[in-house]
C-alpha cells in the first residue's frame, strides 16, 4: 500500500506544476487591467503615466512575464502564493477566511447524496420493473436534468411562499455558530446535493443489480440467508465499489459547482472570493483560488484511490 500511495503522490506534483503554469498564462491572457480598476475604471481617462508606472511598480506586475512566471512558481515551492493586488494580504489569509463556508457546504451536500442515493439504488435495484423503480429512477432522472443553481431558486422560492422562512442574511462559520450555519446552508446543500444523489443512485442500482447475479450472491440465497444478510452483508459491500469513484468526483464537482450557487445564495466562501476576484481583475487572487481548487482535485482524487484500494485488494496486488 505505501508503494502505491508513493507513486500515487509523484503522479500528483508534475499535474500541480502543469496546471499552476497553464492558471498563470490564463491569466495574463485574460483582457482588463488591475491597474485601471483599482485607479477608478477603465472608461477614466488617464492623464498622469507615472502614477500608472508607480502602481504597475508597487504591485510588481512591471517586470517581465518570464520573471513573474519564474516568481509564482518559486513561491508555489514555498507554499506562497503571492499577495491580492486588491487588498495586499496574504492570499492564504483570504482562503482561510472563506474556507470553512465552502467545506461546510460540501460536506452538506455529500451526506445528503450518501443518504439519499444509496437507499435508492439499492430498493430499485431489489425492486427492478416495479412501479416503485420506475418512480425512483424518474427521481434520479430529474436530478441529473435541473442545474443546481435553477433548482435551488425553486427551493427557495417554495420556502418562501409555503412556509414564510428564509435563511438568517449574516453568514457565520460553522464551528462558530452551528445552527446559523446549517440554517444558511441548507438549501444550497440540497441544491447540490440533489443532482448528486441521482448519479449516484443510478450508479449504485446498475451495480447493486449486477452484484446480485452473482455466483456467491446466489449461494447464499440457496443457503436460506435472511435478505437482509444477503443485501447488506454479501451484494451491498461489493456493489459500493464504483460508487466510491462516483463520490470522489461528484465531491470535485460539487466544490466546482458551488461557485455558481455560493453566487445566488450569497455564500462567503471560495466560489464568491473567485468571482469577485475576477470582476476586480485580480489575477494573483483568482491564481491563487484555482490552484488551491487543484490541488484539492488532487488530495479528493488520491483519497478515493486509497480507500478504493483499501477496498479491494486487487488494485493494491496490480
Amino acid at each position: 500500500m505505501s508503494t502505491y500511495i508513493f507513486k500515487r503522490l509523484l503522479w500528483a506534483i508534475p499535474t500541480m506544476l502543469g496546471a499552476a503554469s497553464i492558471i498563470f498564462l490564463l491569466m495574463r491572457v485574460l483582457p482588463g487591467d488591475i491597474v485601471m480598476t483599482l485607479i477608478g475604471g477603465e472608461n477614466e481617462v488617464i492623464t498622469d503615466p507615472e502614477k500608472l508606472a508607480t502602481l504597475r511598480r508597487q504591485l510588481g506586475i512591471d517586470i517581465p512575464l518570464y520573471q513573474q512566471y519564474f516568481n509564482w512558481m518559486g513561491g508555489l515551492f514555498r507554499f506562497d502564493l503571492g499577495e491580492s493586488l486588491w487588498t495586499s494580504r496574504p492570499v492564504w489569509f483570504h482562503l482561510w477566511q472563506r474556507l470553512p463556508y465552502t467545506i461546510t457546504l460540501v460536506i452538506m451536500s455529500l451526506a445528503i447524496s450518501i443518504v439519499v442515493a444509496i437507499p435508492i439504488g439499492v430498493i430499485s435495484a431489489l425492486k427492478q420493473d416495479t412501479w416503485i423503480d420506475y418512480g425512483l429512477r424518474t427521481f434520479a432522472v430529474a436530478g441529473l436534468s435541473i442545474p443546481s443553481f435553477w433548482f435551488g431558486l425553486l427551493l427557495l422560492m417554495f420556502v418562501l411562499r409555503v412556509f414564510t422562512w428564509s435563511p438568517p442574511l449574516e453568514y457565520a462559520p460553522i464551528y462558530r455558530d452551528p445552527s446559523t450555519a446549517l440554517q444558511q446552508l441548507v438549501l444550497p446543500a440540497v441544491a447540490l446535493g440533489y443532482r448528486s444523489s441521482a448519479v449516484a443512485a443510478r450508479m449504485m442500482r446498475s451495480s447493486m443489480l449486477e452484484v446480485m447475479r452473482e455466483d456467491y450472491v446466489r449461494t447464499a440465497w440457496a443457503k436460506g440467508l435472511k435478505q437482509r444478510t444477503v443485501v447488506y452483508l454479501h451484494a451491498m459491500r461489493n456493489a459500493m465499489l464504483p460508487v466510491l469513484t462516483i463520490f470522489g468526483l461528484e465531491v470535485i464537482l460539487i466544490f466546482s459547482t458551488a461557485v455558481v450557487v455560493e453566487s445566488i445564495f450569497n455564500v462567503p466562501g471560495l466560489g464568491r472570493l473567485l468571482v469577485d476576484s475576477i470582476h476586480n481583475r485580480d489575477v494573483v487572487m483568482v491564481q491563487g483560488v484555482v490552484t488551491f481548487t487543484v490541488g484539492f482535485v488532487l488530495v479528493v482524487n488520491l483519497t478515493v484511490d486509497i480507500i478504493y484500494a483499501w477496498a479491494d485488494p486487487r488494485i493494491r496486488l496490480r
